[in-house]
């Protein structure tokens, strides 16, 4: 594992401390009138930080944004991480979404198309962090950690009666990003947070390129 350090933003207001660096990003990246690749999860704190998002914080007609991850769902489940994209910010602001296409049956064959439509690198990403150290849907364990193609299918998970297969963006693809933006908080988050801010412990997140990354997290999770 790396131990190069990860900037960290401790918030009062993580929601807001993200949307600020959402918009900021953006708009940087569509300068000029330039199209921006903006990689989204899912995660309450995340969502409540896309609804921040305001119609006039800058030209959204110029912002592609697609998933990091996405559970294998019918439209408009619960589970389904583009249903709550959805309700906090897509139905207000007019940016081109790109959903993973999660309801096809051939599902690597489905992998292989949104990876074709990818931008060659994103100018943002957004992750988050699981209790288990995972990230996009980046399971430990799971093979899609060694792929080379950058979206790739799971197998279900978490363990249990709610598991289900995942497609996900892969490390290639996070990797090739301009800005990663980890948004992290809860007093349950304490232990992977801290293990990703080491950069020591063998968890998914810790493969992820640590260079041109920030992480904004509560004090509950950053163990203030």
């Amino acid at each position: 594992m790396t131990t190069q350090p990860l900037e960290l933003l401790v918030a009062a207001d993580p929601a807001g401390a993200a949307a600020r660096l959402i918009v900021e990003t953006l708009r940087d990246a569509t300068a000029g009138r330039r199209r921006a690749a903006f990689a989204v999860s899912g995660g309450d704190t995340p969502w409540r930080a896309l609804a921040r998002l305001n119609p006039d914080d800058l030209d959204w007609t110029l912002v592609d944004v697609f998933q990091v991850d996405e559970r294998v769902a019918p439209a408009g489940h619960a589970a389904r991480n583009l249903t709550r994209l959805t309700e906090a910010f897509l139905a207000r602001l007019p940016v081109l979404m790109h959903p993973m296409p999660v309801l096809a049956t051939d599902l690597p064959r489905a992998a292989g198309d949104y990876a074709d439509i990818l931008p060659p690198a994103f100018d943002l990403v957004q992750l988050g962090l699981g209790a288990d150290g995972h990230t996009a849907s980046l399971a430990p364990g799971d093979a899609v950690l060694e792929a080379t193609a950058t979206v790739g299918v799971t197998g279900p998970y978490p363990p249990g009666p709610d598991a289900r297969r995942r497609m996900t963006l892969t490390l290639p693809a996070l990797d090739r990003a301009a800005r990663i933006l980890w948004i992290v908080t809860g007093a349950g988050k304490r232990a992977p947070l801290a293990a990703l801010l080491s950069g020591e412990a063998d968890i998914p997140a810790n493969r992820v390129r640590r260079d041109r990354a920030i992480v904004v997290a509560d004090a509950a999770a950053a163990g203030g």
